[in-house]
């Protein structure tokens, strides 16, 4: 039986709609994000060896590049972790992170910033928390954020990405001031918490570090803990580079516990801002268009939403 090249042609062209659709159902739609502002070009990238220090896990831990990048590793022995020479008073904080690929289930990558070393029953929080799949799914981005020791309120938003986090690096930032905190990925503005009165008893508004860790969070982090980590695909392997540190640096004789303003300087000579800069107090319109494409597209869970979980939602999500 011969096929006319007409009927070859049909074939080929329903094999591949057939494939772009088990490949969307696999990972989820696939859209490019608009054009925002990449305020990582405005602040210099940093070598991690000499910004970071080991926090926990430093077997795990392999520095590479003469130091300029890193290696964190969860194994069966130990998660590991890296944690910022200096705590910051607000500021724009950066890390390009490249994820382990393959079955990831229960394993979470965490870029974040905390204070609860020297507040331990008042700390403040601002997360980026990355949680591994299970087959053929993609990875989650989890953010959230605590002030004064709110734990049991989480403010959870979980996004679906809009590219692969195994294959290259990503950008993930916290703009953190006394205006807004801000959560970016490769510059887009994907979730922005404004200060203002109804959330201002829990806005972060101490000295924190910046921390990244790869651990084991089996119990909860992959559909509530349905799919632990499985170390026959260990050891998982994070790199971190291109890591950006710019703001209010606390200095080290303020007294820990003490909840004043702290005084602090600027690490950096660039003429922008990102604590006081005029353009750092509220997201520009071309950011207004990334966040409302970035929670429109891939953002499928807010706690400003569940009405199951809060019978009483949070003040914030209903201020106007």
């Amino acid at each position: 039986m011969e096929f006319s090249l007409h009927d070859k042609t049909l074939v080929l062209s329903e094999l591949l709609i057939f494939y772009m659709i088990v490949v969307v159902s696999c990972r989820g739609p696939v859209y490019k994000p608009p054009e925002t502002e990449k305020l990582t070009d405005h602040f210099s990238r940093l070598s991690v060896n000499q910004n970071y220090n080991v926090f926990y896990g430093g077997s795990n831990i392999h520095m590479t590049n003469n130091g300029s990048s890193a290696e964190l590793i969860l194994d069966k022995s130990s998660g590991s972790g890296l944690i910022s020479k200096d705590k910051y008073y607000y500021g724009f904080f950066n890390a390009a992170l490249k994820l382990p690929a393959h079955f990831t289930s229960g394993v979470v990558v965490a870029f974040y910033l905390s204070n609860s070393d020297m507040f331990p029953h008042n700390h403040d929080e601002i997360d980026f928390e990355l949680l591994g799949h299970e087959k053929r799914r993609d990875w989650v981005l989890q953010t959230n954020l605590y002030g004064n020791g709110s734990v049991h309120t989480g403010r959870e938003e979980k996004f679906y990405l809009w590219f692969d986090p195994t294959l290259n690096f990503h950008d993930y930032t916290i703009l953190w001031n006394n205006h807004h905190i801000v959560f970016l990925v490769d510059n887009v503005p994907i979730r922005e918490v404004v200060h203002n009165t109804a959330i201002s008893s829990v806005y972060p508004s101490k000295p924190m570090s910046i921390i990244v860790t790869i651990w084991d969070g089996s119990e909860w982090a992959t559909h509530g803990g349905k799919y632990p980590v499985n170390y026959n695909y260990a050891p998982f392997v994070t790199t971190m580079k291109g890591i950006q540190l710019e703001g209010c640096i606390k200095h080290q004789n303020n007294n820990a516990s003490s909840i004043v303003i702290p005084t602090c300087s600027r690490r950096s000579t660039s003429s922008l801002d990102p604590v006081n800069g005029e353009g750092f107090m509220k997201l520009s319109q071309q950011q207004m268009t990334g966040l409302d494409w970035a929670r429109r597209k891939h953002m499928f869970y807010s706690y400003c939403q569940d009405t199951k979980r809060y019978k009483v939602l949070p003040p914030e999500c209903t201020a106007n």
